[in-house]
C-alpha cells in the first residue's frame, strides 16, 4: 500500500513538472493599438530574448483563433517579425510556442543586378525599386530612386530583367504585370535623399558597395555605401540602409554621413516630371506626396503614378526647387537620420490621387504611433 501511495505521489509530481515545463515553453504576446484607426498587416518586431528563444529554436506563432501566422527571424538584430492586423483602439493576443513552422511564400526580394550595369533592385508584393550602380555612372550619375510599378503579388524583378536583356521584351511597356515608366536622370527620383547646404541640393552619384542584411520572406534589407558625395568641395561618405516589408508601399531608410559639415541639412525629395502633377504636403504631419500621369515608352497612358516621403522627426521646410518637391530637416552628422519613402499606382490599390494622399496621411500617423507590445 505504501509503495502504491509513493508511486501515485511520484506520478503526480512528474505530471505537474511536465505541465509547468509545457507552460514555460509557451508565451503570450499582447499587442495594443492606441489609435482610432484599424491597422492592417503591420509588421511587428519582438526580440527573441524576451521570448526566451534561441536563434536555432523552431517555433510557431498563433493568433487568437489558433491559426498559424507567418514569421521571419531577423538574424542581424535577433528579433522576430510577423504581420498583425488589429481594429481601432483594440488589442490582440498572439501565442508563441515550440513547433515546426509552415513554409511560407517569399514576398520580398533584393539583389545587385550585375548583368544590368550594377543596378540594385528590390521589391515586395506591392511595388519595386532600384538604385543605380557604378557601371551606369557615365550615362546616369545619381543616387535617386527608380520605381517599377507592378499589379501582381508575384515577384517580378528577375523576370523583368530577363525578358528585357535576353528576350527583348521591354520592361518600359506594361505586358500585364507592370512597368518602369519613371524617369530619374540626375535627380533624387522617387524619394532619394541628399545634403541641402547653402540652399543648394547636392544630388549624389552611384553607390560603390552593397551589403544584403535580410533576405525575406517578409522583409528585405540592405545597405548601399557612397564614396563620392561632394559638398562645398569636401568629400563625404554616405551609407543608406533600406528595408521593405511585405504588404507596404513605403521603405524605411537609415542614413549616415561621414565628414565635417557644421550646418548640415538634408532634403528628401520627389522629382516633378511635369507641370500637371498634383502635390499634397504637410509640415505638421511630416510628409510630402505627389501624383502624376504614368506613360510608357510607347507613349501609352498607364494610369497614375504616386510617390511619397515621410520624416518621423519632423520637417523644417517644404520647398519646390530644381524641379523637386523637397522635405528639408536639420541633421546632426554624428547621428543617424531616419525617413520613409515609397510609391504606388492607380492600377494596383490606389484608384485615385485622393486614395494615395489618404494612404500617406494614414501611414504618417501609424509610423508616429507604433503598436505597443508586451510579452508575458
Amino acid at each position: 500500500m505504501k509503495k502504491l501511495m509513493a508511486l501515485f505521489i511520484t506520478t503526480l509530481l512528474l505530471t505537474n513538472v511536465l505541465i509547468v515545463t509545457s507552460c514555460s515553453e509557451q508565451k503570450n504576446i499582447y499587442i495594443y493599438n492606441d489609435l482610432p484607426i484599424a491597422r492592417e498587416y503591420e509588421m511587428t518586431e519582438v526580440s527573441l530574448s524576451s521570448l526566451g528563444i534561441k536563434k536555432e529554436t523552431e517555433f510557431i506563432i498563433l493568433d487568437e483563433k489558433g491559426k498559424e501566422v507567418p514569421h521571419q527571424i531577423l538574424y542581424s538584430s535577433k528579433k522576430v517579425i510577423f504581420p498583425v492586423s488589429i481594429a481601432a483602439n483594440d488589442s490582440v493576443i498572439y501565442t508563441i510556442k515550440k513547433g515546426i513552422p509552415t513554409e511560407i511564400s517569399t514576398k520580398t526580394y533584393g539583389r545587385q543586378v550585375r548583368e544590368r550595369k550594377d543596378d540594385f533592385a528590390w521589391e515586395n508584393d506591392r511595388i519595386a525599386f532600384r538604385m543605380y550602380g557604378p557601371a551606369l555612372a557615365k550615362e546616369n550619375p545619381s543616387n535617386g530612386v527608380d520605381v517599377w510599378l507592378k499589379r501582381t503579388e508575384n515577384l517580378i524583378v528577375n523576370k523583368f530583367y530577363k525578358n528585357e536583356l535576353e528576350n527583348g521584351k521591354s520592361y518600359h511597356i506594361d505586358h500585364g504585370e507592370g512597368l518602369d515608366c519613371y524617369k530619374v536622370g540626375n535627380t533624387l527620383g522617387a524619394g532619394g535623399i541628399a545634403p541641402y547646404v547653402d540652399s543648394v541640393l547636392w544630388v549624389g552619384n552611384h553607390y560603390n558597395r552593397f551589403k544584403i542584411i535580410e533576405e525575406g520572406p517578409l522583409r528585405v534589407s540592405f545597405t548601399l555605401e557612397y564614396d563620392t558625395l561632394t559638398v562645398r568641395r569636401q568629400n563625404l561618405r554616405q551609407s543608406i540602409t533600406i528595408s521593405l516589408d511585405a504588404g507596404k508601399q513605403l521603405n524605411k531608410a537609415i542614413v549616415k554621413y561621414d565628414g565635417q559639415i557644421s550646418d548640415m541639412q538634408l532634403a528628401a525629395g520627389i522629382f516633378l516630371h511635369d507641370k500637371i502633377g498634383v502635390t499634397k504636403s504637410s509640415i505638421e504631419k511630416g510628409y510630402i506626396a505627389y501624383a502624376e500621369d504614368a506613360v510608357s515608352d510607347a507613349k501609352v497612358p498607364s494610369g497614375r503614378n504616386y510617390v511619397g516621403v515621410f520624416l518621423p522627426k519632423g520637417i523644417s521646410a517644404i520647398k519646390t526647387q530644381d524641379k523637386h518637391l523637397l522635405a528639408i530637416a536639420p541633421h546632426n552628422m554624428e547621428r543617424e537620420f531616419v525617413y520613409y519613402f515609397g510609391a504606388g499606382w492607380s492600377k494596383w490599390g490606389f484608384p485615385t490621387d485622393k486614395d494615395w494622399f489618404a494612404y500617406m496621411e494614414k501611414q504618417a500617423l501609424i509610423l508616429q504611433n507604433p503598436l505597443r507590445v508586451v510579452v508575458k
